[in-house]
C-alpha cells in the first residue's frame, strides 16, 4: 500500500511512519515542521527508498491537492494538529485553523482524489482521522470513554479535535467518503517533545530543575505506549470499516502524581551519580490548569474484538524504556531546544506562547 501520513514528523506521526517503512511500505511523510515537527524524529525512515517527505501545511488546499495527485495514496493517515492543551489556552486561533481548517481542507481534496480512482481503487481507499479521548470530556472515579460516549471537550484543544471529529463525520455521510476516525488516550515514548508531562518530568529531574506538577496530581489518565498506538493505526487503515469510530487505550490508568513518582525512581535507578537523588524531592505543585479534565479511561473493545489489536508494553516497560530512550538520545532534545522550543516550563494561562517558527 502507499500511504499519505500528515503530521508524519511529529511524535505519533514519525512513529506510524517508522512503523510503515520498516514493514516495507511505501509511504509520503507530509509535514509543516512547525515547532512540534522534526525530520531527524523519522530516523532511518528518512531517506528510506520507500519514503518521500513533502514539507506542506495542510490548510494550503494547492499543496494538498498536489500531493494526491503526485502521490496517489491508497490510504490516508491523518495526524496533522496542534496538540497541546496548554497551548491551546495561550493561542487558540492556532489550533482552529489547524485542526479545523487544515482537517476540511485535507477532506475536499481526499474527496476530489477519490472521485477520480477507478472502481477498485475507489472502493480500498481508505482516509483514517486520528483524535482523542478528551473529546468525550471528563470522567468521574468509574467508568470508561466508549465510541458511543457524548462529545463534552472542555478545552480549545479539545474543542478543535471534537469539531474536526464532526466534519470527518459529515463527510461520510454527506459525500461517502470511506473515512474512519480513532481516539486515543494519552501517548507516551520515544520522540515526544519536552512540553507533555513524561519528557518535561525526565529532562527536570535530569538537570535538577523543578520538576512541576499540576494542582494535587490526582487527575488520572490511561496511558498509551506509542508503538502500540501506531501498531493499532495501521490496523484500523489498513483493516477498518468505513464509517466507524475506533477508541484506543491500554487499560493502563494511573494518577499524574504517582507518574511522575514513577519516573523519580526511574531517574534514581538509572543515574546513581546524580546530585539530585532522590529525585521525587524535586516535585513541586503548581496552579491547575483552567478546565483540567479529572480522569480519562477508554474502553478499547471494538478495535481489540473486530481488528485483533492489544498493546504489547505494559506501562512499566515502556517508562523505563521511554526514560532510557531521553537519556541516551541527549542530541535529538537538545536540538528541539536549539530550534527554538521552550522546554523550560509548562506553557498555560499567563505565560507568553512558546516561540514559533
Amino acid at each position: 500500500m502507499r500511504f499519505l501520513v500528515t503530521g508524519g514528523a511529529g511524535f505519533i506521526g514519525s512513529c506510524v511512519v517508522r512503523r510503515l517503512v520498516a514493514a516495507g511500505e511505501e509511504v509520503v511523510t507530509f509535514d509543516a515542521l512547525t515547532y512540534a515537527g522534526h525530520r531527524e524524529s523519522l530516523g532511518p525512515a528518512l531517506d528510506a527508498p520507500n519514503h518521500a517527505f513533502r514539507e506542506a501545511d495542510v490548510r494550503d488546499g494547492q499543496a494538498v491537492r498536489r500531493a494526491f495527485a503526485e502521490t496517489r495514496p491508497d490510504a490516508v493517515i491523518h495526524l496533522a494538529a496542534e496538540s497541546h492543551v496548554d497551548r491551546s489556552i495561550d493561542s487558540p486561533m492556532d489550533f482552529v485553523t489547524t485542526n479545523v481548517q487544515g482537517t476540511v481542507t485535507l477532506l475536499q481534496a481526499a474527496t476530489e482524489y477519490w472521485h477520480g480512482l477507478g472502481p477498485r481503487a475507489r472502493e480500498a481507499f481508505r482516509f483514517l482521522h486520528v483524535s482523542t479521548d478528551e473529546v468525550y470530556g471528563s470522567l468521574g472515579a468509574t467508568g470508561v470513554f466508549t465510541e458511543a460516549s457524548p462529545y463534552r471537550p472542555n478545552s480549545p484543544y479539545s474543542a478543535s479535535k471534537a469539531a474536526s471529529d464532526h466534519f470527518a463525520r459529515a463527510w461520510r455521510r454527506t459525500f461517502a467518503l470511506p473515512v474512519m476516525i480513532s481516539h486515543c488516550s494519552n501517548n507516551y515514548g520515544p520522540y515526544q517533545l519536552p512540553e507533555k508531562l513524561i519528557p518535561v518530568t525526565i529532562l527536570a529531574a535530569l538537570e535538577g530543575r523543578s520538576i512541576p506538577v499540576y494542582g494535587d496530581g490526582r487527575n488520572v489518565r490511561d496511558w498509551l505506549f506509542v508503538e502500540d498506538h501506531a501498531h493499532a493505526l495501521e490496523r484500523i487503515a489498513r483493516e477498518g470499516e468505513p464509517g466507524r469510530t475506533y477508541d484506543i487505550g491500554a487499560d493502563a490508568e494511573m494518577t499524574n502524581i504517582d507518574m511522575v513518582r514513577a519516573i523519580c525512581g526511574w531517574m534514581d535507578e538509572l543515574v546513581p551519580e546524580s546530585a539530585w537523588r532522590p529525585h521525587a524531592n524535586l516535585i513541586t505543585f503548581v496552579a491547575d490548569r483552567p478546565g483540567h479534565d479529572h480522569r480519562y479511561a477508554i474502553d478499547a473493545g471494538r478495535v481489540r474484538d473486530e481488528l485483533g489489536w492489544r498493546p504489547a508494553i505494559d506501562l512499566h516497560e515502556g517508562l523505563g524504556r521511554t526514560v532510557r530512550w531521553y537519556l541516551e538520545n541527549r542530541r535529538w532534545w537538545q536540538a528541539v531546544r536549539g530550534g527554538g522550543f521552550e522546554d523550560s516550563r509548562r506553557q498555560g494561562v499567563g505565560l507568553p506562547p512558546a516561540t514559533r517558527d
